[in-house]
């Protein structure tokens, strides 16, 4: 494999993993002790928080946010401006409460979509855009909506794969 591309305007912590031909785009900044996974691409104006854990052949679109707390199978895909949060009662004041958020392998994110801390996304789910996920997603479904409700099982992980019918 080939080294990690990191653009020279991308802020990457000495104490963060970068698997082999990952690539990290314009502006994008990763702290310390988060781990990608090779090639994995994510885009400008992202922000990955320490301790983050991005599986292999991952896509980050742009302006993604991923906080502390939150680990990422493998193939996931995450559309532009998705935002995972972290605490359930975020303060000002006082300490964060990381509650630990799972997305497993080859999920999809639509864009705009938030992802609210303490749920496992399942395999091969997609997350409609512009979803608010507050609960579990099982594996293979198809959710949309605020809060992002179940519209239909997939047949199974081909129906990511080939993109015929969702």
């Amino acid at each position: 494999m080939t080294p990690a591309f990191i653009d020279p305007s991308a802020e990457v912590s000495v104490a963060a993993v970068v698997g082999e031909g990952s690539c990290i785009w314009n502006w994008t900044k990763v702290r310390e002790l988060a781990r990608i996974g090779s090639g994995t691409s994510i885009g400008q104006h992202c922000y990955i928080d320490r301790g983050v854990v991005i599986g292999e052949r991952c896509k980050i679109q742009n302006s993604v946010n991923i906080y502390d707390g939150v680990t990422i199978g493998e193939e996931v895909f995450i559309g532009p401006s998705v935002t995972f949060t972290n605490d359930l009662y975020p303060s000002a004041v006082g300490e964060w409460l990381v509650v630990p958020t799972f997305v497993e392998r080859g999920v999809s994110i639509g864009a705009n979509s938030t992802i609210v801390c303490g749920v496992t996304i399942g395999e091969y789910s997609v997350v409609g855009a512009g979803s608010v996920v507050v609960k579990n997603v099982p594996a293979a479904t198809l959710v949309v909506g605020s809060p992002a409700r179940v519209i239909r099982q997939l047949k199974n992980k081909n129906d990511l794969n080939q993109r015929g019918e969702l």
